[in-house]
């Protein structure tokens, strides 16, 4: 029988989804000297990178914030991303790379990408393929599904809120589009959202002081190397739909030091798109 009370379902009502423990994520996570600075888990959101870009004024780097389910989450593009109550991971992060550059910073969504696959990766047991620039990759049945997204954002002077969106549990009646994918449809050998989410959050404190200590710098900090090494989308046939209405097609062959993709067309030209749309339309 599933358990409800007068105000709507209980928080135990899906039993095969717990709600997060957030007194042990502050404990796994928050330490003197870590990134990490704070641990907040909210029941419901519209989305937690507005909410976080809203109060960056008074939190600190660090802050991390949580959402057990996301109304109006965003991809880019304004794209919408919902999936059922505390069926994946929905988080934001603050961070104030004050050490680097502001020309390097359009890394760091290409870094939560590395820290993210890294994590789930130990965690989860699941090859997660990065599609450039900020989409997350599993395979469901010898297929490339996507299972997540990241979305940086400025907040305020000297600050950028990364959010990620991962599902987790979802089952194939509830993805959003055909195409889509969970971890649990590629087999993870957990889906403990608390274990996966201590990972990715410990992986991308290791990325991220990694490369703030190298000043930003891709090469030195070995972030251009991992993410292209884990890109999916390198040495494929791709479309990338531009600014403009404009469209490029050509074979990914590279992320250059800015982090952008390279495209060789079959006219002999080489491109370094920063932005667009990418489909990934044949393997070269």
């Amino acid at each position: 029988m599933t358990p409800h009370n007068a105000s709507g379902p209980s928080r135990w009502s899906d039993l095969d989804r717990p709600p997060l423990n957030a007194t042990a994520l502050r404990r796994g996570l928050l330490h003197e000297g870590g990134l990490w600075t704070s641990v907040d888990v909210v029941q419901r959101t519209g989305s937690t990178n507005s909410d976080l870009v809203a109060r960056a004024g008074a939190a600190e780097e660090g802050a991390v914030l949580v959402a057990e389910e996301q109304t109006a989450g965003r991809g880019r593009l304004d794209r919408r991303w919902t999936a059922p109550p505390r069926s994946g991971l929905f988080f934001s992060v603050l961070l104030r790379p004050a050490e680097v550059p502001l020309e390097r910073w359009g890394w760091l969504p290409l870094l939560t990408g590395v820290a993210v696959a890294t994590g789930l990766s130990r965690a989860a047991g699941v090859d997660t393929a990065l599609k450039w620039p900020n989409d997350l990759l599993v395979t469901v049945g010898g297929e490339e599904r996507k299972a997540g997204g990241i979305l940086a954002e400025r907040a305020g002077e000297g600050g950028v809120v990364v959010g990620v969106g991962l599902n987790v549990t979802l089952r194939a009646d509830e993805l959003p589009v055909p195409q889509a994918g969970s971890l649990e449809l590629a087999d993870a050998v957990s889906t403990d959202r608390d274990t996966l989410l201590r990972s990715v959050l410990r992986s991308l404190e290791t990325w991220y002081d990694r490369w703030r200590a190298a000043g930003g710098d891709p090469v030195t900090s070995t972030l251009q190397e991992t993410y292209a090494a884990g890109c999916a989308t390198l040495g494929r046939q791709v479309r990338a739909e531009l600014p403009g209405d404009r469209a490029l097609v050509g074979e990914a062959v590279a992320i250059d030091g800015d982090g952008r993709l390279v495209v060789a067309t079959a006219e002999g030209t080489r491109e370094a798109v920063g932005a667009g749309d990418i489909v990934h339309l044949r393997p070269a």
